[in-house]
């Protein structure tokens, strides 16, 4: 077995390795969700403004060799850029063989599953947060629930499994659902995550008082069957495992606000326009693409990720109102 010749070696202050970026390829989205964007959307940020392909795969070529294995594809919505297929097999392709994900809400997964399963894509995450097609219109301002749920069937045949379903409960708008998202589990082997509402920004449509606390969110799925704890291996990420006895799939709950998990964070996180964001909830962004674009070598690359690494904060302090994601909403920044 071959040593693997690049080891972790990017740290933050607090003996944090960061080794999972999170590479937003765009800030367009075929939604509008109402805790997301208002119903007109967002200025783009236009052609130019954006990374090349090119630019993105050198970015993740940097990041690897400084030890990063994973890394998730987000926008926006990632699939509606033109080429993602292409950029997924070369970003599969890197010498460090880094595990790649992407983030969708699931509205071109079903014509492109097979495709991104063949490039070289491990595993996808869909945005899901009701089950229902009046509510998820209402949700979204779109219609498209069965093109989701067709998605994640695709995405289940292709391999790019365990699919996980991320779910955000709202108070009365879908907490009601809670119970039949863990359902899901005792009949498909996909993974459902219930992720506490995060107020990133003032002027949406749910104000913070809406967010179903993390105690509520567990009555519920105990309300199902009886939760049995899954054990955490390596770097499980954010969420709480469980499982209903015999059920193929797994649950998770990520108290994203009323128990924040920054001490194990291991990630970075960089815009579609080329923002190193060392904290999502933080408005310091460190600028890649003035660097790129200017002629930088890889090592002076290297130099600005060791530096968002160094300037990443201990945590977020979203309990604190007045914090959220600066200027940006969540899909211009990746999530």
């Amino acid at each position: 077995m071959t040593e693997d010749p690049t080891p972790v070696s990017l740290a933050d202050r607090f003996g944090r390795h960061l080794d999972y970026l999170r590479l937003s390829i765009t800030d367009r989205c075929n939604l509008r969700c109402r805790y997301c964007m208002p119903e007109e959307g967002v200025a783009s940020l236009g052609h130019d403004a954006v990374l090349r392909y090119e630019e993105l795969l050198r970015i993740a070529r940097v990041a690897c060799g400084l030890g990063v294995r994973k890394i998730r594809v987000t926008g926006g919505e990632p699939l509606v850029r033109k080429g993602v297929v292409g950029f997924i097999r070369d970003l599969a392709a890197l010498p460090q063989k880094p595990e790649i994900t992407l983030t969708t809400n699931g509205l071109r997964l079903a014509e492109l599953a097979e495709e991104l399963g063949t490039a070289g894509m491990s595993r996808v995450n869909v945005s899901l947060d009701t089950l229902r097609a009046d509510r998820f219109r209402d949700i979204t301002r779109r219609d498209g629930l069965e093109r989701v749920l067709a998605g994640i069937a695709a995405a289940d045949r292709a391999g790019l499994g365990p699919v996980k379903i991320n779910m955000v409960p709202i108070a009365g708008v879908n907490e009601d659902e809670i119970e039949e998202f863990a359902r899901l589990t005792l009949a498909h082997p996909w993974n459902v995550r219930f992720i506490e509402f995060m107020p990133v920004s003032g002027d949406l449509e749910y104000a913070p008082e809406r967010r179903v606390p993390v105690e509520r969110i567990m009555a519920a799925l105990e309300r199902v069957a009886p939760l049995v704890e899954e054990p955490r291996t390596g770097p499980a990420g954010p969420a709480r495992l469980y499982r209903y006895a015999g059920a193929p799939g797994g649950l998770g709950v990520i108290p994203a606000v009323s128990s924040h998990f920054c001490g194990e964070c291991n990630r970075l996180r960089v815009t579609s326009d080329g923002r190193i964001r060392p904290c999502l909830f933080s408005g310091e962004e460190i600028d890649l693409r003035a660097a790129i674009r200017a002629g930088a070598s890889d090592e002076e690359l290297a130099a600005i990720f060791r530096r968002a690494a160094h300037v990443k904060p201990d945590r977020h302090h979203l309990e604190d109102s007045s914090v959220g994601t600066g200027q940006r909403r969540m899909g211009q920044i990746g999530g």
